[in-house]
């Protein structure tokens, strides 16, 4: 037995956020109804709530928050006709399942790929049966963190793929995309997407004698199957367990489900406790892909107790006369499956909700023991929330106290029996629904009064770590997350500004080790995630325009090199955009024109319109060539944007390679190239800044020898402000989100609809000078071009960096319609991200949303527009000055 009452000794668990709702005069709670959370892999939150009033039922709608910006709540009107009981993300995080109390299931996609835009187009239904479990079907990917590995070199070291077959699978071996659900009497049915949109679904009782389902949880095996559990709500009844295998025969869906052993509780086998805790209140696998475990909590009306189990094969006895008539028996013991109690605790307050970590740690006694010694903690811990409003981390599979939380400013003495606690006049706040983050460093619960609140997990549950072994391991995470594609904003909770420099040059160190394919997979996602952690300290906080502009590069450069095209069509290996960077790699002449000699200009030929089109873009490279050029002579500031471009040698031969695309299709057409003003009608300003960038590129250049920049050079860049107007650069705003704020792990209240003023920490102060002031012009970032002060277009903004642009292309042309779709799903804050995009989990091609609010929207009383998530989202005329 364990004692959850006395918790390990410096367990942190602190509270990170509280977001409220206004008060409603004519509104109730309704107590009976069950809460749902979901927790996406893009560290999106969707839940229900259980507030009534007189003119709306709030308990039918999915209110859906960035974790970023909680006060930009979008509620969707889901239009179920009874409380939602169940609501599931899939693995890519754009999709989301909900359930309702009628027997209706409706899937729901991001519209236009925006977060705070959701249509729901597919889904089934059992008519009048309550649905009381939902899940995806598996997709067959699943990874295996092998934390003693930490110290690889290889990402395939330490994260593995298991081996583990799709639920269903389509020709080919692809996956079939549906969803499996468990009704209170006994069903259970099934939803096939197919690829032509049409939906599939059958549905078969569990067993042949159908039987009340009071609790219910979906897991999947390794071989494809599904494992079902069930329950009644007594804990007097056994736990019941089915084998549903799924297949599609002659165009239908056909389910097959076979019994499994089941179990009775221990609690009920003791004559003390018989009827001590008469229901079953919660009842979960371990893991969704991990269908071995169990765990199981009873509760009467003032107390609990959690109990956890696990399937294992057993050798069956058999009798010697059996054994000499086949002596094949005799060589092989049969074996049966059979539950085993692992663990139990002592006798709790009333346990109100449970939530389980999502991050794949081995479940194994080995692997168990591996985590303990190299003292990783994230993932191997599931929480409990109690009516008293404390939360409590166990391990999960021993249940030994791991942090506790008190909501309340006091807490109660840990070792005070709970039957002797003073009862208060009403019912305390407590979670009546949380769940765990992807990486299991944060945990969100909606208490009984409608409120959401998130915490903060330390990622050493207490323990006294040195602080190279903590760096290890949030290096070892987001790791985990660069190779994943998943959100890493609950890993960035825990990142102290004087951590920043260090997993900055450790990550990048760790991304060089990779091969050289991977790290042109990766190579967005890291100065994506560079860029982030930048802006968590006052010292690195300018890099983050550096890394965002290196990213707007990078697009840029590859834009521009997929428009050539080689003039004739038996082309050799190499693309017109490789042999282009061959060539300017090659010949070091200042001359830029020398440098044109050496190329096939037929291959640089592009339709006028096209060239024009472009003039946008072609500006920013000439006004960032010159921008760094000017700086040159102040490099010593490391506080300057741009800084760490002057001794990057790729991106300062990727600008010198277009400064010469650029060049040629100056010739073609000479309106399309950046306009400079000079002081002298004749001074040739692209050759000009050339010849003075490629001295600055062989200083720094990857196969040559390193140097200084000579004084000739940097006297000649002094001379450039009197020769050239040197612009003003528009970097991307500071972002209004809350990472940065919570640092000093003082906890932050806010409400719904209602955007806080927060207070302003170092880091935002620094960017604060780089954002333009409320009134001033506003650019699109995306295409660079100029709105006014109060754009009177319809415009999306990341959440995560600040970028702004244009909902709709004023574009027609096909060469910057391929600009536009390369930001349909992504921005510069999370290109490459989505979990479709992943090394080892490519689940999805789905990434984030726009959002679409010219259709009308129902929102509760308070409730704003919300802005949207990992993308970007609408800004309404109405909001506008």
């Amino acid at each position: 037995m364990c004692d959850l009452r006395r918790p390990a000794a410096g367990g942190i668990m602190d509270l990170a956020y509280v977001c409220e709702w206004e008060r409603w005069i004519k509104s109730t709670h309704c107590p009976s109804v069950p809460l749902a959370c979901a927790w996406s892999c893009r560290n999106l939150i969707a839940f229900t709530m259980d507030l009534r009033g007189d003119d709306q039922d709030l308990t039918r709608m999915i209110h859906i928050l960035d974790t970023e910006h909680p006060w930009d709540l979008h509620s969707i009107p889901s239009e179920h006709r009874e409380a939602i009981t169940c609501l599931e993300w899939d693995q890519s995080g754009s999709r989301l399942l909900s359930a309702d109390a009628d027997g209706q299931i409706k899937c729901w996609s991001m519209a236009d790929h925006l977060a705070n835009s959701w249509e729901s187009s597919v889904g089934s239904l059992v008519e009048g049966d309550p649905i009381v479990a939902l899940s995806w079907l598996h997709n067959g990917v699943k990874l295996a963190l092998h934390v003693e590995k930490s110290g690889a070199s290889s990402f395939g070291e330490k994260f593995s793929r298991v081996k583990f077959s799709p639920s269903l699978t389509l020709f080919g071996g692809k996956p079939m995309e549906g969803w499996i659900a468990v009704t209170v009497s006994g069903l259970v049915t099934v939803s096939l997407l197919k690829p032509s949109g049409q939906v599939l679904t059958s549905t078969e009782s569990l067993c042949r004698l159908r039987g009340r389902v009071a609790l219910a949880d979906i897991a999947f095996t390794g071989g494809g199957n599904i494992v079902v559990a069930t329950a009644d709500g007594s804990s007097a009844s056994p736990v019941q367990f089915y084998k549903v295998c799924v297949s599609v025969v002659s165009e239908k869906c056909r389910i097959d489900t076979e019994i499994l052993p089941s179990l009775f509780m221990r609690c009920t086998t003791d004559l003390n406790r018989k009827d001590k805790f008469p229901a079953i209140t919660h009842l979960k696998f371990l893991a969704r892909d991990m269908s071995e475990q169990v765990l199981l909590c009873a509760s009467s009306q003032t107390g609990s107790i959690v109990e956890c189990w696990s399937l294992r094969k057993e050798g069956l006895p058999v009798n010697n006369i059996f054994q000499q008539i086949s002596p094949v028996v005799g060589d092989k013991q049969p074996t049966i499956l059979k539950w085993r109690i692992l663990s139990a605790t002592n006798d709790l307050d009333r346990v109100s909700a449970v939530a389980l970590p999502k991050l794949p740690i081995s479940l194994t006694n080995t692997d168990l023991k591996v985590a303990s010694d190299t003292q990783f903690y994230p993932g191997l811990g599931l929480a409990l929330a109690f009516h008293d409003g404390s939360v409590h981390i166990v391990h999960r599979l021993s249940l030994q106290t791991m942090a506790v939380f008190y909501s309340s400013a006091a807490p109660r003495p840990v070792d005070e029996p709970a039957i002797k606690r003073p009862r208060t006049a009403g019912p305390a706040v407590h979670f009546k629904a949380m769940q765990l983050s992807w990486t299991s460093l944060a945990l969100v619960g909606i208490d009984n009064q409608g409120k959401l609140s998130v915490l903060r997990l330390s990622p050493s549950m207490g323990h006294p770590l040195e602080v190279g072994l903590a760096l290890r391991h949030l290096l070892f995470l987001l790791e985990y997350c660069m190779v994943t594609g998943y959100d890493w904003w609950d890993i960035l909770l825990h990142v102290q500004p004087s951590m920043v420099q260090s997993l900055v040059e450790k990550l990048h160190e760790e991304y060089t080790r990779q091969t050289a394919a991977l790290q042109q997979v990766l190579s967005t996602r890291i100065l994506a995630m560079k860029a982030s952690l930048c802006k968590l300290s006052p010292c690195t906080v300018t890099r983050v325009c550096d890394y965002h502009t290196k990213l707007f590069l990078i697009a840029i450069s590859s834009t521009l090199k997929s428009l050539l095209r080689p003039h004739f069509l038996n082309t050799p290996d190499k693309s017109p955009g490789d042999r282009l960077t061959e060539i300017c790699a090659k010949i070091t002449d200042v001359d830029i024109d020398k440098v044109m000699i050496n190329l096939k200009t037929e291959e640089f030929v592009l339709d006028m319109n096209t060239l024009q089109a472009l003039q946008q873009l072609l500006q920013w490279v000439g006004d960032f060539v010159l921008y760094l050029l000017a700086s040159l002579p102040n490099q010593g500031s490391l506080l300057r944007p741009g800084h760490s471009f002057l001794r990057d040698g790729t991106s300062l031969g990727m600008l010198r390679e277009l400064m010469v695309v650029i060049r040629i299709w100056g010739l073609l057409k000479p309106s399309c190239l950046p306009v400079y003003t000079a002081t002298s009608d004749t001074q040739d300003s692209m050759s000009l800044l050339f010849r003075l960038l490629t001295k600055l590129w062989i200083c720094c250049r990857d196969d040559g020898p390193a140097s200084e920049p000579d004084e000739a050079l940097v006297d000649e860049c002094c001379l450039l402000p009197s020769q050239l107007l040197i612009p003003s650069l528009d970097w991307l705003p500071a972002s209004d989100g809350l990472v940065s704020r919570l640092q000093p792990k003082q906890p932050l209240r806010l409400q719904f609809g209602r955007a806080p003023t927060l207070p302003g920490s170092a880091t935002t102060l620094q960017l604060d000078g780089l954002a333009r002031a409320p009134g001033q012009p506003k650019i699109d970032h995306l295409r660079r071009l100029h709105l006014g002060a109060y754009p009177t277009e319809e415009c999306k903004a990341c959440t995560r960096c600040g970028c702004v642009t244009m909902l709709k292309s004023p574009n027609r042309t096909t060469a910057v319609r391929q600009w536009e779709q390369r930001w349909i799903k992504n921005c510069l804050a999370v290109e490459g991200r989505g979990p479709g995009a992943s090394v080892t989990n490519r689940s999805s091609e789905e990434a984030p949303v726009f959002l679409d609010c010219s259709q009308p929207t129902h929102r509760p009383p308070g409730t704003p527009r919300s802005l949207d998530r990992l993308s970007l989202d609408r800004l309404h005329p109405e909001d506008q000055p």
